[in-house]
């Protein structure tokens, strides 16, 4: 179902939901934390910087705070999210409680769909879009591979995951959070953790802090080596990370020669993006 609205930059942005009276509950099997606070909510949508795109989409709106501040913005937003509830809402009490957000140009459409199985291409007439959200912890990561899997529409990405995700994603070789989701994200994307949210903005509360972070594509998001070689080197070395590469990668069978490389005597968090097409170009030289 879509709807046109008008945006007006004076929106009055304090209203607050009563949370305890609305008909959406936060679903534990949907891993719903509900943002309640206002000053959080408008930070996140100003993590957008609109740079060569003009469409988002917001994952896991459930009743909107974040929304309608994305809203504030000149652009066209997609809201999609799996909770039934949240999807008759933003569709009927929404529009009603908000309506100063129908006061400029743009499209608003709000999707049941899960964001995982959805057909990307169907969006947008094939225009660059934005991800942005409050997304479930439970699929955070999952987001960020099929993000990686699309790049080339999705310029930029941004978001709330659970904070030690969010470090992850974002942390530099020689840490102990470094690891798979580090490297593969920053391949194609620049990550910078923003800030950090409190349990107590939520309702319910989780039992973790969480964390914002912005990935902005890079101008060469293509690897000079073959790809899916790439992902499987850098998922192998950190499935034995307290080993080194040399016993780590035992199962490509490479030749002693290759092995004695002192590139093989580092362990995978010591390496970054360009070590590890640099060890994937020598794999993909050795196993063709």
């Amino acid at each position: 179902m879509s709807s046109k609205f008008k945006k007006n930059k004076k929106h009055s942005s304090h209203d607050k939901i009563n949370y305890e009276k609305t008909a959406v509950r936060a679903k534990k099997h949907l891993g719903q934390h509900f943002l309640k606070d206002e000053n959080i909510a408008r930070k996140i949508g100003d993590t957008l910087t609109l740079n060569n795109y003009t469409n988002v989409i917001e994952i896991g709106p459930g009743m909107g705070v974040l929304t309608k501040y994305i809203l504030q913005k000149d652009l066209n937003l997609v809201a999609m999210d799996l909770d039934t509830e949240s999807i008759a809402y933003l569709n009927t009490n929404f529009p009603l409680e908000h309506p100063e957000i129908r006061t400029g140009k743009g499209s608003f459409t709000v999707i049941e769909a899960d964001f995982l199985r959805f057909d990307l291409d169907t969006l947008f007439d094939n225009e660059p879009f934005a991800i942005t959200g409050n997304f479930p912890y439970n699929i955070s990561s999952q987001i960020v591979f099929k993000t990686l899997e699309r790049r080339e529409i999705i310029p930029e990405f941004t978001g709330m995951f659970q904070k030690e995700v969010a470090q992850r994603i974002c942390e530099k070789p020689g840490s102990k959070t470094y690891g798979i989701l580090s490297v593969l994200t920053q391949a194609f994307y620049d990550a910078e953790y923003l800030f950090t949210v409190p349990p107590s903005v939520f309702n319910p509360p989780p039992k973790v802090d969480s964390g914002v972070l912005r990935l902005i594509r890079k101008e060469n998001y293509t690897l000079p080596c073959n790809e899916k070689l790439f992902f499987s080197v850098v998922k192998t070395a950190f499935g034995q990370r307290r080993k080194t590469l040399r016993n780590s990668l035992k199962t490509f069978q490479l030749p002693d020669n290759i092995k004695e490389m002192d590139l093989f005597t580092k362990r995978p968090e010591q390496l970054d993006v360009t070590q590890f097409i640099e060890l994937t170009l020598l794999i993909e030289k050795t196993v063709n």
